[in-house]
Order: C-alpha cells, then sequence, then structure tokens
C-alpha cells in the first residue's frame, strides 16, 4: 500500500522577525525543514511533498533533492496548501500523511504509528491529538456522545465551555487518498477567508465516517515553532532527547545540561563528554575517549583512546591515542596519526602529522607533513605563506626541532635532522645534519661532510 507525505512549508513565519524564511532557522544545527523531510522519508520510500510559498527558492536550494515542490503562491490555508498537490499526486497513492515543516520535533515511529492506524481504518481520516492542560493555540477535539471524534474547533472560534476541552488537534493527519481528493473543494470558507483541514474531520462525520483518533504521549513532539522563544524551547527539549539516546548507548555525560551534540554525531562506548564541550555536523568520536572540558569539534574524526581538552577541532581527522592541549585547534586538513601529542596552544593546518610525533606547545605546522617521532620544539613556526602562495614543509623521520625555529617554506629536512633553539630554516636540511642561526647554517662539521659528499658525486 503505497504512501506519501505531504509537508506544508509555506508560511512566511512574520513572528520570527527575521529576513529569512522559518523553516530555515537552525534546530540541532540544520534547518527546521531537513527534521520534517527526514522524518517523511523514514515512513515512506516515496520521495516527499513539499508545499512552499514564501522564501521558497531559499527552502529548495537547502532541501535539494530531498523533496519535490509544489508553489501554494497565496497563503489561503491548510486545505489550500493540500489542494496545490492534487495535481501530482491524484490516483497515485492509498494513502496521504499531512505533517508540518515548523514541527521538527515529530519522530518517525509517530508517524508509522498513524499510518499503521489508518491502513485497516474503514473511515477516511486518522489524526493526531494530545490530552494537555497547555494547549499552545490547538484546535480543541469535540466528540460525540459515545466517543467518536465529531469536528475539530478552532481556539478562536470556541466557546467558553470549548476552551475547558483538554483534547487538542496537533494538526497531523493520515488520509485515504482518494476520499481527500474528493472532498478538498467542499471545505468551506472560513471567516478569515481561508480554508482549513480541520473541516474535513466534520465532513467525515457528517457522512457517518468518524474520524479516528490516536492519542499521543509525548507532548514534545507538537511544539510548533513560530517565535525564536519557541525556537529555543525546541533546541533544549531535543539536546535532551540525543543526550539522553547517547547516555543509554554507552556515553558518560558528565553533565548533559552543558553539553550540545548534534543528532548527526556518533559517539563510541566508554567515552567521556566533560562540561561545555560542542560537537557538531559530520563527527564521528572513537571509544575511550575523554573529550573536553569546552571543547568544540565539527565535521571531525577522532579515534579511539583520545584526549581532547579544552580544544577546537574543525574539519580535521585524529587516530587513536592522540592527546591534544589544553587550547589546541585543528583547522582544516589537519590529519594526525596514532601517538601523536599536541601541547598547549597548538595549531596545525592542512598538515599531517605522522606516528608518534610530539608537538610542543605554541607551536604552529601549516601545509606540512612531519615524519614519524619528530619532535615540534616550542614555539616552531611553519612559514608557509608568501603573501601570495602557499609552500609545503616536509620533514623525515626522527627530527629535533628546536625551540622557536621559523621552517620558512618551501623546505625540507631529512631523517634525523636538526635545528638549533631560535634557527631560521630557509634551505632543505640533509639527513642527520644539524643547522643553527639565522639564517641557519649547517654545523661545520655537517657542511664539510656535505661538501665532501657533493664532491664524490661531481667526481
Amino acid at each position: 500500500m503505497s504512501l506519501r507525505v505531504i509537508i506544508l512549508a509555506a508560511g512566511q513565519g512574520t513572528r520570527m522577525n527575521s529576513n529569512y524564511p522559518k523553516v530555515l532557522h537552525k534546530l540541532g544545527g540544520k534547518p527546521m525543514v531537513l527534521h520534517s523531510v527526514e522524518i517523511a522519508r523514514a515512513v515512506s520510500q516515496d520521495t516527499p511533498i513539499l508545499v512552499i510559498g514564501h522564501g521558497g527558492g531559499q527552502v529548495r536550494e537547502v532541501v535539494e533533492e530531498r523533496a519535490e515542490y509544489v508553489l501554494q503562491a497565496e497563503q489561503l490555508g491548510t486545505g489550500h496548501a493540500v489542494a496545490q498537490v492534487r495535481p501530482l499526486l491524484e490516483s497515485t497513492c492509498e494513502h496521504i500523511i499531512v505533517i508540518y515543516a515548523d514541527m521538527p520535533l515529530l519522530q518517525a515511529e509517530t508517524l508509522a504509528d498513524l499510518y499503521a492506524a489508518q491502513r485497516p481504518n474503514p473511515g477516511p481520516i486518522t489524526l493526531l491529538t494530545l490530552v494537555t492542560d497547555s494547549p499552545r493555540g490547538f484546535g480543541r477535539i469535540l466528540r460525540g456522545a459515545n466517543g467518536s471524534v465529531q469536528a475539530i474547533i478552532e481556539e478562536a472560534g470556541a466557546s467558553p465551555d470549548q476552551l475547558t476541552i483538554d483534547e487538542v488537534n496537533v494538526g497531523i493527519y493520515c488520509f485515504e487518498a482518494d476520499w481527500l481528493w474528493e472532498h478538498l473543494d467542499l471545505i468551506p470558507i472560513s471567516p478569515k477567508g481561508e480554508y482549513y483541514l480541520t473541516d474535513l474531520v466534520a465532513m467525515a462525520a457528517a457522512e457517518g465516517q468518524a474520524a479516528n483518533a490516536i492519542v499521543a504521549q509525548n507532548p514534545d513532539e507538537f511544539i510548533g515553532i513560530n517565535t525564536r522563544v519557541h525556537l529555543a524551547e525546541a533546541e533544549e527539549l531535543l539536546r535532551k532527547r540525543v543526550n539522553k539516546n547517547l547516555m543509554l548507548s554507552g556515553v558518560t555525560l558528565v553533565d548533559p545540561a552543558t553539553t550540545y551534540i548534534h543528532s548527526s554525531v556518533v559517539v563510541g562506548q566508554d567515552t567521556v563528554i566533560m562540561p561545555n564541550t560542542i560537537m557538531e555536523g559530520d563527527t564521528v568520536i572513537g571509544a575511550d575517549c575523554l573529550i573536553g572540558p569546552n571543547s568544540f569539534i565539527v565535521d571531525s574524526r577522532i579515534g579511539d583512546r583520545c584526549r581532547i581538552f579544552t580544544s577546537v577541532i574543525e574539519q580535521a581527522s585524529v587516530e587513536d591515542d592522540v592527546d591534544i592541549g589544553p587550547y589546541g585547534h585543528l583547522r582544516k586538513g589537519a590529519h594526525l596519526e596514532s601517538g601523536v601529542h599536541m601541547g598547549n596552544f597548538g595549531e596545525v593546518k592542512n598538515s599531517r602529522l605522522r606516528r608518534g610525533v610530539k608537538m610542543g606547545h605554541f607551536s604552529y605546522i601549516g601545509d606540512g607533513d612531519i615524519g614519524e617521532n619528530t619532535n615540534i620544539g616550542a614555539g616552531t613556526i611553519t612559514c608557509n605563506y608568501d603573501g601570495k602562495n602557499k609552500h609545503k614543509t616536509i620533514t623525515g623521520k626522527d627530527v629535533f626541532i628546536g625551540s622557536d625555529t621559523m621552517l620558512v617554506a618551501p623546505v625540507t629536512l631529512g631523517d634525523r635532522a636538526r635545528t638549533g633553539a631560535g634557527s631560521v630554516v630557509t634551505r632543505d636540511v640533509p639527513s642527520g645534519a644539524l643547522v643553527y642561526g639565522v639564517p641557519a647554517r649547517l654545523k661545520p662539521a655537517d657542511r664539510r661532510s656535505e661538501e665532501g659528499k657533493h664532491s664524490e658525486e661531481e667526481g
């Protein structure tokens, strides 16, 4: 049995007081419309239909091929919005679910339950309701003497007695598709000049086909976001949901209230996350790590048994058994192989530190390839930018770079090369040689050896 999901996303969201469409405001690190698209794709193998209006072009740029699009040029209510989809979907599926792009905490399991309830239902509609003492502007459910749903009355039009009803309509429906298309044009216009899907419930009851209602159990799923206050409320609830799932999977969060982790982040078992840590985007953390406190990691890979202390890691890769910080900074393209140590206030950009490298504090490595077991002394800097182009610094294995060395790229240091403290290295250093000074020069014995080597080669 085929199912299509329609996502209503055409509203302007004026109460957000924003230059951007409401559904593009981020929740948990991604535009809220993507949350709705993801749950729609989780319950139906067919591409969801996104009804767009205000800022529709911007919405399409974000959602891309994850949805098909229908334009609601005039916002004339929910019934009018769904009617715009009829030319695309009529006679193509058996059931239609309608949800909202500004209700991003809804879960796929809830929609699956809704669909499962409607499939055997002899009536044309199953809707989600909620029993609550905080109606948040939702319409009230009117039931008959036998308990069947007879109608939905919007809060603005409800009588004082009706306002005391604690069962509300959350606005999410599963329809028998043919019945829906036949009845959309019969929806009466409201005093506000709009057409509401809620009126279909009374139509079904009038035909002797009372709507089926499922009472939802988790009110947090149905927070509609209309203001930035609502956005912050939803952000807190989503964070709690993500953190709970992580803890149940074997991750320790020392203080969940100050830990901000996107739902896209994967964290391995027995990793401990300290307070004030933020992890975002396409990030994977291995097992048995200690992350934080006060760390920020985005779009990065961290291996097992790593220690990231009060540091920032952006679009970088860290292999197993690496320790960083405090106040380390890995920028885009940094790759630290297993066993690397990176001390206080170190920074690495677009560089590879190979196995066992020890990088002292207050150092910067940019556009470098640092060989295994090299020691980078405190204050070492790769001078990789000449004002126009970036240049590469390469070292062999077991190199010792003295404190406050400046490596003026492009430059290569051979295996076991050494630099004296305060050196400014402007030329390649042979394997096993020692250079020192400004500009750095070979130690006399090493210079004679190098000259002799060249003489032999020329002879």
